[in-house]
């Protein structure tokens, strides 16, 4: 699923998630829980301001982001 997402860029752009958006609702990224890297892509995992735990993957060949995964806080 394509997502919006708003970055810190520091170093480099796109460096950290900030917000994203799933449909018309934005959710505040509270805490990047891990990071990791393929040839072609950056993910991370984010929980977001509602409790929940997403994987957003950044496809930097293309400059699009995705929601790779969503955990549901229990």
């Amino acid at each position: 699923m394509k997502i919006a997402v708003q970055c810190h860029s520091g170093y480099k752009s796109d460096e950290r998630p900030l917000r994203f958006r799933i449909g018309e609702k934005w959710i505040l990224v509270e805490e990047v829980t891990d990071r990791w890297y393929d040839p072609c892509a950056a993910y991370f995992k984010v929980r977001g301001d509602d409790g929940d735990d997403y994987i957003l993957r950044h496809d930097e060949r293309r400059d699009e982001w995705t929601l790779a995964s969503y955990r549901r806080a229990l």
